[in-house]
Order: structure tokens, then sequence, then C-alpha cells
């Protein structure tokens, strides 16, 4: 079962509170809360969010996770049982060339979120991680178990605010969920929202750029890895699947499961040229492409193992097919004005 269903999943009401709610992952999180009856409050300082994309029906509160008299002050207002913290800088580049900046709202963010978090006796969080905290896999597919060796601090960061809800656990019975996603794609179905970075890092949206004609062609970062046609191959999870796990962590969490990592992904990779090929189908594009030196540090296969979260919290990826995934990006991207 992969789905969310207000029948089979719905036990009572939710009061959860969404740090990052206005972001990318977070806001079609935020959707699929309401949309299963749960009852939503969001924090969002808006550096990278859009207040356009936090649902109508959210409470939202605009501040920074770093500010403690804010965060105590929502605690305050809001009858709060869960977390779903997606608040964090995620840019890999700009981590390696400004790391404090990482440290300071990623790492000291989350203290500070905890700390008020024990001060209203709120105990459970599920925390939106990443694969970077496997730095180049031991093999693939990637297991939870395998050696976490970030080679970003992007990565360190995340691994690191995983360390601290364990260890916090240990002194103060914190329960925590941590989801290990590999790359996150496409939009809602709704074609309300979807993704809207500035800038953009993402393989998909900046492939549609070309159709779209703010980008003449696609750049291709090596084209002599080990694999079938030279292209690096990750694993893409649509957004929905994505808001569908976390709730189901949160779920978990709320009916006494224990604290865990899961890894969310396909568990099948694409090639950046199948993913450019695919886009071209979907958009009628030629979609031009150049090819261009490896960058640094990227591995040739990135594959998730999702078999532990599909035992423990009945969860599996429901849009498999690639082509799906870019469609909804697509309708996103080439109907909003909002970006």
């Amino acid at each position: 079962m992969c789905s969310i269903s207000k029948i089979d999943l719905k036990e009572e009401i939710m009061a959860i509170l969404v740090p990052g709610g206005a972001g990318y992952i977070g806001s079609h999180t935020v959707y699929e809360l309401i949309d299963s009856g749960e009852d939503v409050a969001v924090i969002d300082n808006l550096e990278t969010g859009h207040e356009w994309a936090i649902h109508p029906k959210a409470r939202f509160y605009k501040g920074d996770i770093r500010d403690r008299a804010f965060v105590d002050g929502v605690f305050e207002k809001e009858d709060i049982e869960c977390v779903i913290h997606f608040a964090a800088n995620s840019l890999v580049g700009e981590s390696m060339t400004d790391p404090l900046k990482y440290y300071e709202n990623n790492v000291h963010g989350t203290q500070v979120l905890l700390q008020s978090m024990l001060a209203h006796d709120v105990k459970k969080i599920v925390f939106s991680s990443t694969a970077a905290v496997y730095g180049e896999p031991v093999r693939t597919p990637i297991e939870e178990s395998d050696p976490a060796c970030p080679t970003n601090t992007y990565g360190d960061t995340k691994l690191t605010m995983e360390k601290m809800m364990a260890w916090t656990e240990k002194a103060h019975g914190l329960k925590y969920i941590s989801l290990r996603y590999f790359n996150a794609c496409g939009a809602h179905i709704s074609g309300r929202i979807g993704e809207a970075h500035n800038p953009e890092t993402h393989l998909i949206p900046l492939i549609l750029q070309v159709p779209l004609g703010s980008r003449e062609f696609i750049s291709i970062y090596g084209d002599d890895y080990d694999t079938p046609d030279g292209t690096c191959i990750r694993d893409y999870i649509h957004v929905t699947d994505l808001a569908d796990a976390h709730i189901l962590a949160a779920r978990h969490l709320n009916s006494g499961g224990e604290s865990n990592i899961f890894n969310l992904g396909i568990g099948k990779g694409f090639s950046v040229r199948e993913v450019i090929d695919c886009a071209r189908d979907v958009t009628g594009h030629p979609i031009p492409e150049k090819t261009t030196p490896r960058r640094s540090g990227d591995p040739a296969r990135l594959i998730a193992s999702c078999k532990k979260a599909n035992e423990v919290l009945g969860w599996s990826a429901k849009h498999t097919d690639i082509s799906q995934m870019i469609s909804s990006a697509w309708n996103w991207h080439r109907n909003t004005d909002l970006i």
C-alpha cells in the first residue's frame, strides 16, 4: 500500500506543526496533511519558501526557528502533538562555500526547535533528511545501515541533526523519524503548487527551463561514468509520495511507534540522458544538450533500498514512471505565473 487513505489511516485528528511548510516538499506535505483531515500550523521565514505555496487552511506564522521566543510563542498558541521539520538551507554548492551558514541555520535552528518542543512537552518529530548523508555509497541499492559519510556540508548538517535527535531521545524521551530521501521531483496533481527554487539546481526543472525559453540547452556533467549510457543514474521520487511518507511517519509515532530512519525512493534509477529523452517526449521540444566535464563528488549511481519503509511504515511509491513525474512538473511550470 503506497498512498495515504482517509479510510485506512484515519484514527484521530493530529495537530501538526510544519517548520519549512512554505518550501517545496513542505508545502506539498501540508496539502496532503490537510486533505487527509489533519490540523496544521506552518512556520516559515520565507527566505526560500513562498507564501503562495501555503495551503489556505493552514495557520501561518512568519518567523525563524532560530528565534526561541518566536517558536515558544507558536507552541503557546497551538496545541501541537507532532512536528514535521523541513526548515533548512539545502544547496549543496552553497554549503561548501558558506558552511557556517548551514551549521547556523540547519543545526542551530534544529537545536532551538528541539529545546522549545521539550519545554512544551512535544516529543514527536518527523525529520526531512537526505541521501547526502551517505556520501559515496559503498553499494547500491543503499540501505539505512550503510555507512553515513557525507562529502558536503549540507549532508553533514543533516547527519548532525539526526544525531542531535538521537541523543535527545536518550536524554529526554524524544521520538523521531528521519526520512532520507533521494531526488525529489514533480508537482501537486492540482497544479496549484510545484517546485520553485531560486537558484534552481535540480535536474528536471533545469531541463524544463529549455522548452520554457529561459535556458538554451541542458548541461550533462560527464558522459564517461560506468553506466550504460555513461551518465549518472539517480533515484527520482515524486514529491507527493514523499508527502505521504511523512504522514505515515507521523501516524507511526502518534500510535506509539519507535524512533527510526528510513530511505525514500522508488528503488530504481534513471540516467541523466534517460531523463532528458523523457522530457523531450513529454514537452515535444528537442531540448539541446551539451556535455561538460564531470563535477567533483558526483557518484555514478545513487539508488535507494526502500524495503524498510515498506515493511515498517507500509509505504511505497505509487509514482514510479519517470514520464509521469516529469509530466506533473511540466504541467506546473508551463501554467504557473508564480515564478
